[in-house]
């Protein structure tokens, strides 16, 4: 069951966050190219390390584990001693599991996808962690979007590795150097759908939480650590986006992204990255979930609601399971699946999008979107989001979506307390119907007698 609010634009502004309505007047929007459908705002944020079935895995409707699924200690060995069926975690510890092309490759196993546990354990970690999951007691307003707008059951990781590739794959649709370093030189050359805009006199912006513009990968090339902030914004190792005022004014703190929603001057596409609450294990999920109601309510409350798109996907798989074997496109993936929703006032309603997507299907509906060249093979070839969009029907009204929901343990419970409402209605209804009885009864009397007996 859903809990909303549906309100118009003012009085959503209202409910928004502490940061007040938004001014009809002020700046207008940059002239951008007309694009080739509705959606003249897209918001791209990008999550961390987490799988489908890890969020997911019990949505009503969508493709969940299949039941019975019990994964092997061994999985060369897989029908023999202990296994691990998937289990509710909750509050209890979480970790950072392991997540690289060899874990890819060993929980793939050809294809077999029996080796979550094993591959953890060989690693030294508590493989059967990988199997535990959360559902709607957790993730109470993803799932409360998910019943109003699109849940895609069958978005890929990119790469079948870690931030830097799949993010790479995000802004580029394709991959250079090795997965887990960035080039002694940058990123070089590589187009980005950011150049692409760019040409083309799109606008955009790439927002990130907490924005330091003194970081960028030149000031960490000696050290064994990344800072988050340089491995999940791809653009910080471009010599361009840093040294080009007219490309590097484009990144720049998510305080402006709320400017300009309450200016009217958001940009034809926006990424994003919510350094701080990206959700990267161990954290619990409830701190991103708050980020996300604190960018997209504002955007459904604004004036440019009606015209726009939010996208909410995650980088790669983390080490969590995931049941469904990814097509394996090139060398580099797909990997297995991550959650992605899509919110948009054209998004169809209440549906799980089963066409195979991964993060350059993005890139993909920007294109078309605006007739811009592809960036490369992965991008030209993949499927685009366009198919989740309803542009036949005109856009739904402003709602307002809370953390509030009745889950479906709840729903399964006793109600005792309606028990104790029922038998103590029946009680109220007997004591009333006595009451109005007798009334009726006095009022009789004292109309036959004039006295009440």
């Amino acid at each position: 069951m859903i809990y909303r609010l549906a309100c118009g634009r003012l009085a959503c502004g209202l409910l928004m966050l502490g940061l007040g309505s938004f001014s009809l007047a002020g700046a207008q929007p940059p002239a951008d190219p007309k694009p080739n459908t509705p959606i003249k705002h897209l918001v791209v944020l990008m999550q961390q390390n987490r799988t489908f079935d890890h969020y997911f895995g019990s949505y009503p409707g969508s493709d969940g584990p299949p039941p019975g699924v019990c994964m092997p200690f061994n999985s060369r060995q897989p029908d023999a001693g202990e296994c691990v069926k998937p289990y509710y975690l909750g509050d209890d510890q979480s970790a950072d599991l392991a997540h690289n092309p060899e874990i890819f490759g060993r929980q793939f196993n050809g294809g077999a996808m029996n080796g979550f546990v094993h591959a953890l354990r060989l690693r030294k970690q508590d493989g059967a962690l990988s199997m535990a999951y959360y559902d709607d007691r957790d993730l109470p307003y993803y799932w409360n979007l998910a019943d109003e707008f699109v849940l895609f059951d069958r978005f890929f990781s990119s790469a079948h590795a870690g931030s830097i590739w799949n993010r790479l794959f995000w802004v580029a649709g394709q991959v250079t150097g090795e997965e887990h370093r960035i080039p002694k030189e940058g990123f070089g050359d590589l187009p980005t759908i950011f150049d692409r805009l760019q040409e083309k006199g799109v606008s955009w912006k790439f927002y990130v939480n907490n924005y330091d513009p003194q970081l960028n990968y030149r000031n960490l090339k000696d050290s064994p650590f990344l800072h988050p902030q340089v491995q999940w914004v791809p653009l910080l190792s471009f010599d361009r986006f840093i040294d080009d005022p007219k490309l590097s004014s484009h990144i720049v703190d998510m305080s402006e992204y709320f400017e300009d929603l309450r200016n009217g001057t958001l940009h034809a596409v926006s990424y994003m990255l919510a350094l701080g609450a990206t959700e990267h294990p161990p954290a619990h999920p409830e701190k991103g979930q708050r980020f996300v109601r604190k960018v997209l309510q504002p955007l459904i409350s604004s004036e440019m609601w009606n015209s726009s798109a939010f996208i909410l996907t995650y980088d790669d798989w983390g080490g969590w399971y995931d049941h469904v074997p990814p097509p394996q496109v090139d060398r580099y993936g797909y990997g297995f699946r991550v959650p992605t929703l899509l919110v948009s006032p054209y998004a169809k309603r209440g549906y799980v999008d089963s066409t195979v997507l991964d993060s350059t299907s993005i890139l993909k509906f920007i294109e078309q979107n605006y007739g811009l060249k592809p960036l490369a093979t992965r991008d030209a070839r993949a499927n685009s989001i366009a198919g989740a969009f309803d542009f036949t029907n005109p856009p739904r009204e402003a709602e307002f979506f809370s953390f509030s929901r009745e889950t479906a343990q709840e729903k399964a419970a006793p109600r005792i307390e309606m028990i104790y409402a029922t038998y103590g209605g029946a009680v109220a209804v007997a004591v009333a119907v006595g009451f109005f009885a007798s009334v009726r009864s006095t009022r009789t009397r004292r109309d036959e007698t004039g006295v009440v007996r």
